[in-house]
């Protein structure tokens, strides 16, 4: 047990203490380092850059450097670089279009160390300095479009600045990536309500337009329609006669079946039309009773 527990003493002691101890030993007197993924490290020594690492690994610099691997880590210096790519986005660039109106346009645009040694020593803010070149290209090569033009053709304007800016920029060792304009807006406050007006009445009068001219269908579509249907009734009513002749011309042939309609169709005739109707029996002085109960009825008043 006591061996075993010795043995786990020593393993912890080696791994956890003597093994950093040793690596942060090594890579003060500069035997070896480590490039991370997208990194790169550039040594320098007496105001010169001896070393430039970029490829991702372990790296011996006694091997590369020598001598001076040790001198480096004590009194040179050592830039470590992040390589992955970056992006940003400069809101509302100033811009007039050809009409006069003003403009902003947002440009988003990615870029990546390119030259390390560029970027170290060529420019004090290379970052500062692509956007500040990215914004006067943009100013420059966008002003005076036509309206239509700015508001539509984004991939081609994007185009133009990246032509403008890319050689500019690799001179400092920033690489510019994509560009792209991302909105195009009018800067004048009372100029968007002026188009927000003209745009709400548009549709106002194109909705007034639509209604009318369905409006317009309608009525044609009603007085084809009744056009139609006065033709056809008036084609009724001239068949209507001959049809009419035709029946009672053969019901005539029988004069006792022509009678009996006829009475049929006086008697529907008087029924439908409700008048009163008084009952006279046959063989009775009726008209001689009424004319004395009228004149006993005038003698007596």
């Amino acid at each position: 047990m006591s061996r075993f527990l010795i043995a786990a003493g020593a393993t912890f002691f080696a791994l956890f203490v003597l093994g950093p101890s040793i690596a942060a030993l090594c890579r003060m007197l500069g035997f070896y380092t480590i490039v991370q993924e997208r990194q790169c490290k550039v040594y320098m020594l007496f105001g010169k850059v001896v070393l430039t690492l970029h490829e991702p690994g372990l790296h011996f610099l006694w091997l590369r450097l020598g001598w001076r691997a040790p001198l480096v880590q004590w009194i040179g210096r050592v830039h470590v670089l992040d390589m992955r790519l970056d992006q940003e986005y400069l809101r509302s660039q100033p811009v007039n279009s050809e009409e006069g109106a003003p403009m902003g346009i947002g440009m988003w645009y990615e870029m990546f160390i390119s030259d390390p040694v560029s970027y170290l020593f060529k420019n004090a803010d290379p970052r500062g300095s692509l956007a500040a070149n990215v914004s006067n290209a943009t100013v420059r090569c966008l002003s005076n479009m036509e309206l239509t033009d700015m508001l539509e053709n984004r991939h081609a304007m994007s185009q133009t600045v990246r032509a403008e800016v890319s050689p500019k920029s690799h001179e400092w060792g920033y690489q510019l990536g994509s560009i792209y304009i991302r909105k195009v807006h009018f800067r004048d406050a009372g100029m968007i309500k002026q188009i927000e007006e003209k745009v709400v009445n548009r549709l106002r009068q194109v909705t007034s337009a639509i209604k009318q001219d369905g409006a317009n269908q309608v009525s044609i579509i009603r007085n084809a329609a009744e056009r139609q249907a006065a033709v056809e009734f008036a084609k009724a009513g001239a068949m209507r006669p001959r049809i009419v002749g035709a029946a009672l011309h053969e019901i005539a042939r029988d004069p006792q079946i022509s009678k009996a309609m006829f009475e049929i169709l006086e008697t529907e005739k008087l029924v439908e039309g409700q008048a009163e109707i008084t009952l006279i029996p046959k063989k009775e002085e009726l008209l001689s009773r009424l004319a004395a109960l009228e004149e006993d009825r005038a003698s007596r008043t």
